[in-house]
């Protein structure tokens, strides 16, 4: 009688069952190395440069019009200064947008005004001026009154904010879009003596700037 050499169904699952394991822990595994190395990699890359936020100033703000008319519409003509620099050394800047506007105790008192984009180098800095304007602009009623005590003080406060996207630019490689905002406070003289022309603040204020 001859010997029956076949293996059992049950010995050929087992054997079978062993390959498939040992090749699904080979690709487990080049599959956690390949990814933890991509990480490392970033992580490396962001602590070597760690981009970080551009800085703003305002250098000047030039008040030529700040008139109501029909009560409650206002009429304002601005002339603004900001300084922008980029304190990275190794990380470049695109401003793909900037819109830029006045406000006066929470009330916006002129229109945007679109800054052209531009690209910043590492380590530099662009004067950036505009002027903001609006015409029969609707405000709160209460906008004449808080004008007329800020008159007898002395002083006028008023915020100048900006809104945009920028992109990272790191050798040929660039980031998305990342949202920022700019917010600049300063106080001009505002009483009867400085009634005769435009009122005018130049001292520079740092601006709090936000990504």
């Amino acid at each position: 009688m001859s010997q029956i050499n076949e293996k059992s169904p049950q010995h050929c699952a087992k054997k079978k069952l062993i390959k498939i394991s040992k090749y699904q822990k080979k690709l487990f595994y080049t599959f956690t190395t390949f990814f933890l190395s991509i990480l490392l990699l970033i992580i490396l890359v962001w602590f070597i440069l760690h981009p970080t936020k551009p800085e703003f100033s305002l250098k000047e703000a030039d008040i030529y019009q700040l008139t109501l008319s029909n009560s409650h519409l206002l009429n304002s003509s601005i002339q603004i200064t900001f300084l922008s620099n980029n304190p990275n050394q190794k990380v470049g800047i695109y401003y793909d947008e900037i819109r830029v506007y006045a406000s006066y105790k929470g009330q916006q008192i002129t229109l945007d005004s679109l800054v052209p984009p531009f690209y910043q180098e590492h380590k530099d800095n662009n004067l950036l001026s505009m002027v903001l304007v609006a015409n029969g602009l609707p405000v709160d009623p209460s906008f004449s009154s808080e004008i007329g005590r800020d008159q007898l003080a002395g002083r006028l406060v008023l915020n100048f904010e900006a809104n945009g996207q920028l992109r990272w630019k790191v050798g040929t490689w660039v980031s998305g879009r990342y949202w920022f905002n700019v917010n600049c406070v300063t106080v001009l003289p505002f009483g009867s003596s400085a009634t005769a022309g435009p009122l005018t603040s130049k001292q520079g204020s740092h601006c709090l700037t936000t990504v």
